[in-house]
């Protein structure tokens, strides 16, 4: 059953005193994929700024904003009509020694990396490698690891899955977006001939309620919304996210 979403994300930087200079990127673009049509968006930003589009290294849309003018206020809304239709994804097909070839090993280099921010801490490191001594394949590894990160109902799930995933060498993502009808959600795909995803948060695997933005080696590459500018201290920043379905 497909599903059809209108998503508004807003952010609001207020600045106590004028800000001369902003420079920004936005990556709040859904993604269109073979499960997922982008129908239709629209980016507002106040005041008016010079904008510019691009792809990033990963494929996500970005959105380069500039505004020169001095303002107090920067608000940024994207709305978003998509279209989602999630299959199951294929069983597992991959076996350990394949996973350590350099067509997997190699390729996916960059999503086997450990950075301090992505380590999965002792205990879920060596529940991990226990997971993946006892299963057959590493897609089957994947999702009892999973389960055990969503068990532990930890905070910063995301990045903590991906370092037990990337720890028993399963090449993983992080990915952003959002689920309904909670709004913004991240969760991570892992590499078995294909990206298949998982939810941290529930350990299963994302279905039509959720919506994809944008996917990197972590949160670090796939911020809605970040950059510099010059003025006065740290700004007030306000976020609102609606999700609603039309069909």
């Amino acid at each position: 059953m497909s599903m059809q979403f209108r998503i508004v994300h807003t952010t609001t930087f207020s600045y106590d005193g004028p800000a001369v200079a902003s420079y920004n990127q936005a990556r709040l673009t859904p993604l269109t994929t073979p499960n997922q049509i982008l129908v239709h968006h629209r980016l507002d930003v106040s005041p008016k700024p010079w904008t510019y589009e691009y792809k990033d290294y990963f494929g996500n849309e970005v959105t380069a904003i500039e505004v020169l003018d001095a303002h107090r206020a920067l608000k940024v809304s994207a709305t978003s009509t998509v279209q989602v239709s999630r299959e199951p994804g294929p069983a597992p097909v991959l076996t350990w020694e394949e996973a350590a070839l350099p067509g997997v090993a190699d390729r996916y280099v960059e999503f086997l990396g450990l950075p301090e921010h992505v380590t999965p801490g002792e205990e879920l490191e060596a529940r991990a490698k226990a997971i993946a001594a006892e299963a057959g394949l590493p897609g089957e590894a994947a999702f009892e690891i999973g389960r055990a990160v969503a068990d532990a109902a930890s905070s910063d799930a995301a990045h903590r899955l991906l370092g037990a995933l990337r720890t028993v060498g399963i090449p993983a993502r992080y990915v952003s977006g959002y689920v309904y009808p909670g709004g913004a959600h991240s969760w991570v795909e892992w590499w078995d001939n294909g990206w298949h995803g998982i939810d941290p948060a529930t350990g299963t695997e994302p279905g039509d309620t959720y919506v994809g933005v944008a996917t990197g080696r972590d949160h670090t590459d796939v911020r809605a919304l970040g950059g510099i500018y010059s003025g006065p201290a740290e700004p007030a920043v306000e976020v609102s996210v609606e999700m609603t379905r039309l069909s």
